[in-house]
């Protein structure tokens, strides 16, 4: 005869893992329980306390990423002429917000598409026992915009480590890199400019198709007031890549 403890599993709402947990002990004690169906009710719970551990790390997710703000550049990249949130800037920011609501970061690395990548693991923890994984492949050849070496596969591997885990604490968390206007005109007005990420992308379309950059300096300093690529407003991205493009067209036209 079938436990008329395990029969009545069906019954047990899902929403309920104490009352499950409570079925599970007493099927346990009876000698006469059905294996089978004792090992379903092991998986149901599992499967059950692994759903709400998900459902916990969103919600602890969404408060994290609603209390952290723009974190402003503190370094800059001279060859790309890029301002970017130093790693220590955004751990100091970020750390205690992220632990207070429970999560905790580990970083790795894994296996690479390619030779001259590194991929950079990152595994989100949190306390109420989910975790999820996120990753990044990062160019480690060690070779500049133009192909040239530029630095040591050591060298490029550590580079490639080290911005992997800044860009992954920055995408996991959605975090923006700007600072405040203080100018007196815009009370406090929040500025973003545009990322790392795409300021190396607009100085590599420049510098791999021959183009001016001193020229196209003074072009971005008399209409957007500009001094660097780091200094170009989130909104005006797309508007000066298509200047770019022009400018490359013309090139090739010989114009």
């Amino acid at each position: 005869m079938d436990n008329p403890i395990v029969e009545k599993s069906s019954l047990v709402p899902v929403s309920d893992s104490t009352a499950m947990m409570h079925m599970i002990s007493q099927a346990a004690t009876d000698p006469n329980v059905d294996v089978n169906k004792m090992e379903r009710l092991w998986e149901m719970k599992k499967e059950f306390d692994a759903l709400e551990a998900e459902k916990e790390f969103n919600i602890a997710m969404a408060e994290a990423q609603s209390e952290m703000g723009t974190v402003g550049a503190d370094a800059s990249n001279p060859q790309t002429q890029s301002k970017y949130a130093s790693y220590a800037k955004l751990d100091r920011a970020l750390r205690p917000i992220y632990s207070k609501k429970g999560f905790s970061l580990s970083f790795n690395t894994g296996e690479t598409p390619t030779d001259d990548s590194v991929r950079v693991l990152c595994y989100v923890s949190h306390k109420a026992g989910h975790t999820r994984t996120y990753h990044s492949d990062i160019d480690a050849s060690g070779k500049g915009a133009k192909g040239g070496a530029v630095m040591t596969k050591t060298h490029a591997a550590g580079s490639a480590m080290s911005y992997g885990m800044r860009y992954l604490l920055k995408m996991i968390f959605n975090v923006a890199v700007g600072k405040y206007d203080d100018d007196g005109n815009s009370a406090g007005e929040e500025v973003l400019y545009i990322t790392e990420e795409q300021a190396t992308y607009l100085h590599a379309k420049i510098t791999d198709n021959d183009l001016n950059m001193d020229k196209f300096k003074a072009l971005i300093k008399a209409e957007l007031g500009c001094n660097s690529l780091s200094e170009i407003q989130i909104g005006s991205f797309d508007s000066v890549d298509k200047r770019i493009d022009s400018a490359i067209r013309a090139k090739n036209k010989g114009v």
